[in-house]
């Protein structure tokens, strides 16, 4: 990455080891970084910059991570926000994702994982490269899908998806009847070069956020296939 093509990542990590860390590793993969040590001066910084990827620690002086997290997606809805906790429970991680989070990482991590996390984040959002999106309403179960207005509507209901929502479900209707595996979604959806060596819970998380958006009494339209993967039966 040449030093006109940098790309600024803004990292808010209250432990001054860990915040030179990141940056001193961003620095080294051709990043521009800035390191922000409370929550509320992350808030400020993140809203004045632009940024095109947030690295947002959740226990944080000032303002805690999912508040910051929160106000972020507020502002700047496309941004990329990966989160880095050192607790790793089910419960934080969906907050985390209800707050607006787009992926996460639970301490100690491996530079190799982090900087994954960090490129497929980026070239989801078209900063390393632009993705191909589907564009055209489908439909889903009882519902049609827009992608472009980024809500899914039926059943006299209005539910609003996000950019990544709306690919699991992309990923999943071009499949209708069959197995789609966790491997395929991370490297189609979440654009990891090698899915095999990542271990994340993202993804069903993900589908645990659809269903609760999307499915009726009848039943998930996400079925999911044990030791497998997901599949859409149409």
């Amino acid at each position: 990455m040449s030093e006109e093509a940098r790309i600024p990542v803004l990292v808010v990590e209250d432990e001054t080891a860990i915040r030179s860390g990141l940056c001193d590793v961003l620095a080294f993969h051709g990043y521009e970084p800035t390191g922000v040590e409370r929550g509320d001066d992350g808030l400020a910084v993140g809203l004045s910059g632009d940024h095109a990827l947030v690295l947002l620690d959740l226990m944080l002086p000032g303002m805690s991570g999912f508040d910051v997290c929160e106000k972020l997606r507020e502002s700047q809805p496309a941004l990329p926000i990966l989160m880095l906790t050192a607790r790793g429970s089910e419960e934080d991680v969906l907050r985390g994702f209800r707050c607006g989070a787009d992926d996460y990482v639970t301490k100690p991590f491996s530079i190799a994982e982090l900087m994954a996390r960090v490129e497929a984040l980026l070239r989801r959002s078209g900063r390393l490269e632009k993705p191909e999106e589907q564009s055209e309403p489908f439909a889903f179960g009882t519902w049609t899908v827009d992608p472009e207005a980024l809500v899914a509507r039926g059943n006299e209901k209005e539910c609003v998806l996000t950019r990544r929502e709306i690919d699991v479900l992309v990923a999943l209707a071009a499949q209708t009847g069959r197995i789609v595996s966790r491997r395929s979604l991370l490297a189609e959806v979440w654009g990891y070069p090698d899915p095999d060596r990542v271990e994340t819970r993202t993804i069903d998380m993900h589908v645990a956020k659809l269903r609760k958006k999307l499915d009726g009494e009848s039943g998930s339209l996400i079925e999911t296939v044990r030791g497998e993967g997901y599949r859409y039966s149409g």
